[in-house]
């Protein structure tokens, strides 16, 4: 343990909450490890796709042994983001040196963000009663339990046997962030003692969302599927959309001492605030102030910081207001990094921001800021200072990473942890 001059070290165990654990699956890796490589590797995990009605585009897909921890007649009835949650969550567990079979399962939390969750299985269903003249006695008696809105949780609670208290936060492409930053909330109340928490997404699967960006022309499009996903490009065309999961096991630290845990990370501050500008349209002025309001609450400079994890999707404003955002705090700061995991990945929507942040922890222990790929013309109004670009760039030692997500209709949310 290393001792760092912030707010959160001088709290009582029991109110510092530390991440013991992590379960993924991304397009470019089923497991911490296999991902990590792909990012220091510069390999990208997107390929060609079709779906119904769109036709071919590209997507981030995840692969990994479903049936592993979730039987095939529970896949069936069950949906892919609940699947992708029992892998994530399993995964997480398995990792963690937790004796799960004598933990309280009544005093487990589970937390999931969500960007949307229903659209799937109710184009599914559509889709099914259109090939019977829309006969609705086709239509899935599972439709209901599929298509509430705390289902990835629900699944994760019924394949674990959980019995505390479980939901999802739907706060657009921020999720992720929100979900830990629930499950950090729950463990300061003392709501429960251990937290399953991160954001899950199954966005490949409906056509719906595809059409929709492609009508506002922020599909990304390009002759090789793993050039498509580009922040900061000046070619840049739009957004790859991705599936993927993340969970962590989010503990007390006090807890985690008295097992003596493996502490990946110690969660130093958070802020969710939101624009109220425009549906879409992000507001660099209210991105900025989240970013301060996080450095703030966990009494940190913007100097402390060592790699910033950019949320740019890869659309022409959202990657320039960002950019304009971190400026405005990181202006004059030659020590800080900043990258990008959306061009290896896509975008993994709810999932993204935990996802983002698990592919940057192993900087903690290597020293290593993984880079943004696809950058070969670099935008001008994209140009950080600081901006680690096709290649993987070591930095001697990492103590903060600085996490971003923002989403639809104005919500921004900030992730800060550290070393521990």
């Amino acid at each position: 343990m290393s001792t760092f001059p912030d707010r959160t070290s001088t709290l009582p165990d029991d109110q510092r909450i530390v991440m013991t654990s992590v379960g993924l699956t991304s397009p470019n890796g089923p497991n911490l490890e296999s991902y990590r490589e792909a990012l220091l590797a510069g390999r990208s995990g997107v390929r060609n796709y079709n779906i119904r009605y769109v036709g071919d585009t590209h997507a981030g897909v995840c692969e990994f042994e479903g049936t592993k921890y979730q039987n095939r007649r529970d896949a069936r009835r069950g949906t892919r983001a609940g699947t992708v949650g029992i892998w994530s969550a399993s995964e997480a567990i398995a990792r963690s040196g937790l004796d799960w079979a004598n933990v309280d399962k009544s005093r487990v939390g589970i937390y999931i963000g969500i960007t949307e969750h229903g659209n799937v299985e109710t184009e599914n269903e559509i889709f099914s009663i259109s090939q019977f003249n829309y006969d609705t006695t086709v239509w899935s008696h599972h439709h209901n339990p599929r298509t509430v809105a705390n289902n990835p949780a629900g699944e994760i609670a019924l394949n674990l046997g959980i019995t505390g208290p479980h939901y999802t936060i739907g706060a657009a492409c921020a999720a992720g962030n929100a979900g830990i930053i629930q499950g950090v909330q729950m463990l300061r109340l003392g709501e429960c003692d251990l937290a399953i928490a991160g954001g899950v997404a199954e966005s490949i699967h409906t056509f719906g969302i595809f059409a929709s960006f492609k009508s506002q022309g922020a599909l990304a499009s390009h002759s090789d599927p793993t050039k498509a996903s580009r922040p900061f490009d000046k070619d840049r065309s739009g957004i790859v959309v991705a599936e993927g999961g993340c969970l962590y096991i989010l503990e007390r630290l006090s807890d985690a001492k008295k097992r003596s845990a493996n502490i990946l990370a110690e969660i130093v501050s958070y802020a969710i605030n939101t624009d109220a500008t425009d549906f879409v349209l992000p507001n660099p002025e209210r991105q900025a102030q989240c970013v301060r309001l996080a450095l703030a609450r966990g009494g940190l400079s913007p100097e402390q910081i060592q790699i910033v994890s950019t949320h740019a999707t890869g659309t022409t404003s959202g990657d320039n207001q960002e950019c304009e955002a971190l400026r405005q705090v990181f202006s004059g700061v030659s020590s800080v990094r900043f990258n990008n995991t959306k061009s290896f990945i896509g975008h993994t929507m709810g999932a993204a921001g935990a996802l983002e942040l698990a592919g940057n922890l192993p900087s903690f222990q290597d020293g290593v800021c993984h880079a943004t790929i696809n950058v070969d013309n670099l935008d001008p109004t994209c140009a950080l200072d600081g901006l680690v670009i096709n290649q993987p760039q070591e930095l001697g030692r990492v103590d903060y990473i600085l996490n971003n997500s923002f989403g639809m209709l104005g919500i921004n949310s900030v992730l800060v942890v550290r070393r521990f």
